[in-house]
């Protein structure tokens, strides 16, 4: 890429960033979400968190793959048992933690 095409690009970025967020606070007050859609938007945290880490578990150098080889996927799973059972952070560090050890040192 040139730099011109670099230094567009990043306008154009900066610029569709400004509009969108612009656009609540141009409608300020008077602008009300419908009910329906701010229920909605209650789950957008959530689901950005799932689209972020979802991937990243079941991702190996291989591929997609859920098999014992996956370490990462069956600590993280042990630690939300752990979690949801519980409800202890570091006991959830610890359990998961102590699964991707003993799963690396077994397999």
């Amino acid at each position: 890429m040139s730099a011109l095409q670099i230094w567009l690009t990043i306008l154009g970025m900066g610029l569709v960033t400004a509009i969108t967020r612009a656009l609540f606070l141009i409608g300020g007050e008077r602008m009300i979400l419908p009910e329906r859609l701010q229920r909605a938007l209650r789950y957008a945290p959530a689901a950005a968190l799932a689209a972020v880490v979802v991937p990243d578990l079941l991702e190996t150098p291989h591929g997609f793959s859920v098999a014992l080889g996956n370490h990462a996927l069956y600590a993280s799973l042990a630690g939300l048992a752990w979690y949801l059972w519980r409800r202890s952070m570091l006991g959830t560090i610890l359990i998961g933690m102590a699964v991707f050890t003993a799963l690396r040192l077994w397999t």
